[in-house]
């Protein structure tokens, strides 16, 4: 098994001959990394000539898929575009909705995702994380105890964020959380699905 097929063993088992088909790079390799709080994966050109995409060993297998295929979609609209195209521009929108769009099928994905991911691929965004509704729906898969969010925290509750930093939860905007950080008394917008601790 090459090291790219490492990365099967992630994904759902519906998706993997697709997937293969588009890990069959000699130029591309896959790297599965530890946790990284700030991001999912990335990809980016090495200066051997090789291609190099890191995935999160922690996500579960259907956000796994979708960030697998978002950092393809990068190394595809570069090979087809160069270099000059914008991360997340709409030459990279238009790639990533053409490898996602065989994969949004019910024997890939649970019925309930499959309304969220048709919506979002309209207009895919940098990050599934900016899509409330679907990164909520996501995360009913991960593995663990249950989370808590923002979104789900009263006015006023003082929440601890994975870094350590605490914040009390205030007013909601048109999408986002104002909350202000205790120690600098600084107001930061939170998207609705971030993790937090309350506390007492």
């Amino acid at each position: 098994m090459s090291n790219n097929q490492q990365v099967l063993h992630f994904i759902p088992r519906h998706a993997r001959d697709r997937v293969v088909d588009l890990l069959d790079k000699d130029s591309l390799v896959v790297k599965v990394k530890q946790e990284r709080k700030t991001k999912h994966g990335d990809y980016r050109s090495l200066h051997n000539g090789k291609h190099q995409i890191t995935i999160n060993a922690n996500l579960n297998p259907y956000r796994f898929l979708i960030t697998l295929l978002h950092e393809i979609a990068h190394f595809e609209a570069y090979q087809n575009y160069g270099y000059r195209i914008k991360p997340h521009g709409k030459e990279w929108k238009q790639t990533f909705q053409h490898i996602m769009l065989p994969f949004i099928s019910p024997d890939i994905f649970p019925n309930e995702l499959l309304p969220l991911l048709a919506k979002h691929f309209i207009n895919p965004k940098a990050s599934t994380d900016t899509d409330a509704p679907l990164s909520l729906a996501l995360k009913q898969y991960n593995e663990g105890e249950a989370k808590t969010y923002v979104f789900e925290l009263p006015l006023g509750q003082k929440f601890k964020i994975y870094n350590g930093r605490t914040f009390q939860r205030g007013k909601k905007r048109r999408k986002r959380y104002e909350c202000m950080e205790l120690k600098t008394n600084k107001v930061y917008l939170f998207n609705p699905n971030v993790e937090v601790e309350a506390l007492n």
